[in-house]
């Protein structure tokens, strides 16, 4: 741990920005999962930290309020903190949310065992495209398009029940078994009262009500994911390895966008080395984007890559790629996350070395530091400062040959 806090210490004294990981600490479980963290353990791809999100309980509310849609959640809720949230984005669970997806299980329960309440909530499930999992006559095990959707719908549920007498819990999580333990955690918390648990940022939450709400008038919130792509010194490549080559490139990133992540390519021209998508989802745009990355860097083109809400906020975002950098520019992948700005930075061959020997020889510099220090002290203070230079010659014998 000593370690990676030194060599991230040093990455990011180099770009001038908070480096939260170098590679990741996501365990894969399967095939896909293990291609994503071998590419980005092998490329040493970096969380970079360019605004720090202010992650506070309020502004949690305040940002699930604009998800999921101020007419969706009725002013009689509670907005409950069980957790607090974490105020360091957590890179695994950033990269465990690229690799699975958006999709959210919910769990449901109702108190009183009733068939027919069960199987109306049910429909209303299927009816916002919701997927069936598992049901008896108390629980419903769901799967969503996304959490905002799980939410809403959630909430939606309560009304229903508490409409006809009956509490309603639910819980949303990654899978149907984190939904449930979600459930049974906040039962322990607020008891049998109607509400619905979720995690943000690492924290767990709940909205709570007690009281029958009114008809829900809001419509599920609807935010664009542009994706805005742009071949860095494109006309250097072209001189070197062609037009064509750069078109088969591109045309490779704009059919996986397309095929992979279901995104509508807004801006191509073909033979230009920039694109515009639009993806369904912030999750897909991410992993559009750096899975584009990595291919292109595989076949010699470095791409700087915004995403956004907009056109505007994409290439925005794109453009600040310009300012991360080392020596030469790598590819990187600016997004917002909270109310922060982050970004992925792909280093070079050159910075992976530098990195795999800071990674493997940091107690060898420590010590070679420390030497050089004491006697070029030692000899400053004897008079003999050739001291200094012997001891920096002895360093560099011992790093060459040890």
């Amino acid at each position: 741990m000593a370690r990676d806090r030194v060599l991230r210490a040093i990455i990011g004294f180099l770009i001038r920005h908070q480096v939260i990981s170098i590679g990741t600490k996501y365990y894969p479980t399967n095939d896909r999962e293990r291609e994503y963290v071998e590419m980005i353990n092998y490329t040493h791809t970096m969380l970079l930290e360019i605004k720090k999100a202010n992650i506070t309980t309020e502004n949690i509310f305040q940002n699930v309020l604009k998800e999921v849609g101020q007419g969706n959640i009725p002013q009689n809720r509670r907005f409950l903190e069980l957790k607090p949230a974490e105020k360091q984005v957590n890179e695994y669970a950033l990269l465990s949310n690229i690799i699975m997806g958006s999709d959210r299980y919910l769990y449901l329960e109702i108190f009183q065992r009733n068939w027919n309440i069960i199987n109306e909530l049910a429909n209303l499930i299927t009816s916002e495209n919701g997927v069936i999992i598992e049901k008896s006559n108390s629980e419903i095990v769901s799967r969503l398009l996304s959490k905002n959707d799980a939410i809403r719908i959630a909430i939606e549920l309560i009304r229903l029940g508490m409409d006809n007498e009956i509490d309603v819990r639910a819980a949303v999580g990654m899978t149907g078994a984190a939904a449930i333990e979600r459930s049974i955690n906040l039962n322990r918390e607020i008891g049998e009262t109607s509400g619905v648990g979720f995690t943000k940022l690492g924290g767990e939450f709940s909205i709570a009500f007690s009281t029958k709400m009114t008809k829900l008038e809001g419509s599920p919130a609807i935010y664009d994911s542009y994706l805005f792509i742009d071949a860095i010194d494109s006309t250097k490549f072209i001189a070197e390895n062609g037009r064509d080559r750069l078109v088969e490139i591109m045309n490779e990133v704009k059919n996986f966008i397309q095929s992979d992540c279901k995104g509508k390519i807004e801006g191509y021209r073909e033979g230009g080395d920039d694109l515009i998508a639009n993806l369904p989802t912030k999750d897909t745009a991410l992993r559009a984007g750096i899975d584009s990355a990595w291919h292109a860097l595989n076949n010699g083109i470095r791409l700087r890559i915004g995403i956004g809400k907009s056109r505007r906020e994409a290439g925005e975002r794109a453009q600040m790629a310009d300012n991360i950098k080392i020596w030469n520019k790598s590819p990187v992948m600016v997004f917002d996350l909270a109310d922060g700005i982050y970004a992925y930075y792909i280093p070079s061959e050159f910075t992976r070395a530098v990195v795999d020997f800071l990674a493997e020889k940091t107690g060898r510099l420590v010590f070679i530091f420390i030497f050089v220090f004491i006697v070029t002290l030692i000899g400053w203070n004897l008079g003999y400062w050739e001291l200094g230079v012997f001891a920096i010659i002895l360093a560099l014998i011992y790093a060459a040959f040890s």
